[in-house]
């Protein structure tokens, strides 16, 4: 319990550093900042495909997540230099290092939960489960504490904005990046805030990074320590997993869940890149961001933990369709609302019903991949991390390309698409699942075009 303990803290100061720092690119460094988050998921996308075993097998999870952490330092050290020429190595270094920081937390929770399982003779699901839930109790919390520091140094000494009202007739639907970034002969991060208060929360939040590492090294004991014959990596090398990723493609149901996985980091970088630029930060001002992403923060953390006994009493289905019309009805507001300072109450009320939404989808289409895809835990969670970042690279690369109301069709498209996808799987299911071969494994789509008539 120790080591999950200091691993979740760890991990708190090191995302109340980023989370924060990622949710202010779009305000604080225009387009620059989007362009690097569009590296960062890039640059994940293929750190999926080959590091987390390569890492994991020579460095072992402890310094694969202690090394990992000092790349994401070089990222926020970054900030008190944000261009491009610092921001985008900085980002993809960033973007190789998620993965194999991930696959290390997740290798070590599960191998210590497992080990302490098989000791006192409990179920080894339920301890994992309640390690993760504990790491992810910490994790949530990360929104809360960055965006309060954030928040806290923007408004401190800060010229609140007037605006008037042709210039917030520009905010919303109508806020165009391009049109800002053509008008501007600078890197579009001069002006926006002073450099004391730029400084100041780089400083912080590098602090923060740097001591989530140093508290790996000094306090997590090596999963060695526990058991010389816990195997910190599988058998199965990450050419195999990445073939197995890819023949996963061909089920059937994983290409009718992506429209759902790709919405997945669509919206989440909807609201972290344009929510934040185009109606917070235009409409209120940049030093509100902060507090009002504290309230989303909030508003998940509370329903990610609550939606899984909601799941137990109503079931599925009701959950998934009320966060597509949580999502759907906030969209559409978002098209017709003006954002205006005198409505400071609108810009928290949607931002944490997105917050309610979010929840949905972080939780249940996790579990859903695992429901829909038993035995295949592994390729499964790689299409899933594959499609939620190119949902995520999609955002953040139309962010300085493209308006708000173009933005707003493509989240229509995904959520819409997505969910009819999922109900597709649903209805399956309930009438008796897949086809499968005679050894009872489903057949991927390819032959099941063949067997039909339109295949000859």
């Amino acid at each position: 319990m120790k080591n999950v303990l200091i691993i979740s803290l760890a991990f708190t100061f090191l995302f109340t550093a980023f989370n924060s720092m990622a949710n202010l690119q779009s305000s604080i460094n225009k387009a620059d900042g989007t362009v690097s988050l569009t590296i960062i998921y890039v640059a994940l996308v293929v750190s999926c495909c080959f590091l987390p075993s390569l890492f994991i097998r020579f460095l072992k999870s402890k310094y694969t997540m202690a090394l990992c952490m000092v790349a994401y330092s070089t990222y926020i050290a970054a900030q008190f230099y944000p261009v491009l020429g610092t921001l985008l190595p900085t980002g993809i270094l960033l973007g190789l290092a998620a993965a194999p920081l991930w696959s290390s937390k997740c290798t070590y929770l599960t191998k210590v939960g497992t080990k302490y399982a098989q000791l006192t003779g409990q179920n080894e699901e339920v301890i994992v489960t309640r390690y993760f839930g504990i790491f992810f109790l910490f994790f949530q919390s990360t929104q809360v504490w960055g965006n309060l520091i954030s928040s806290t140094v923007l408004s401190s000494g800060g010229e609140q904005l007037n605006k008037t009202e042709e210039e917030l007739e520009q905010c919303g639907y109508n806020f165009c990046l391009t049109e800002k970034t053509e008008n501007s002969s600078s890197n579009g991060t001069e002006g926006i805030i002073p450099d004391w208060q730029r400084y100041t929360m780089a400083s912080i939040y590098l602090v923060f990074a740097l001591l989530s590492s140093v508290i790996i090294v000094l306090f997590v004991d090596p999963l060695s320590r526990f058991s010389g014959s816990i195997a910190e990596t599988e058998n199965k090398s990450h050419t195999q997993l990445l073939i197995a990723t890819f023949n996963h493609m061909r089920h059937p149901y994983q290409l009718l869940i992506i429209p759902l996985t790709i919405w997945s980091g669509v919206e989440q970088g909807f609201f972290q890149s344009d929510y934040t630029a185009a109606y917070v930060s235009c409409g209120l001002g940049v030093h509100m961001v902060g507090y009002v992403m504290i309230c989303y923060g909030v508003c998940d953390a509370l329903c990610s933990v609550s939606f899984s006994p909601l799941v137990k009493l109503v079931g599925r289905v009701p959950v998934f369709t009320m966060g597509a019309v949580i999502n759907f009805g906030v969209i559409i507001t978002l098209i017709y609302w003006r954002p205006h300072p005198d409505d400071t109450a609108i810009f928290f009320v949607l931002a944490g019903l997105w917050g309610v939404s979010d929840a949905v989808w972080q939780t249940q289409i996790n579990a859903f991949y695992g429901v829909i895809f038993p035995g295949k835990a592994e390729a499964a969670f790689s299409n899933y991390r594959l499609w939620e970042s190119i949902g995520f690279i999609i955002t953040f690369a139309c962010s300085s390309l493209i308006c708000i109301n173009a933005k707003i069709i493509i989240l229509l498209v995904f959520i819409i698409t997505g969910m009819v996808g999922y109900i597709f799987i649903e209805i399956n299911e309930k009438r008796g699942g897949l086809k499968k071969d005679n050894n009872g494994n489903v057949i991927p789509i390819d032959k099941l075009v063949k067997e039909t008539p339109f295949g000859h």
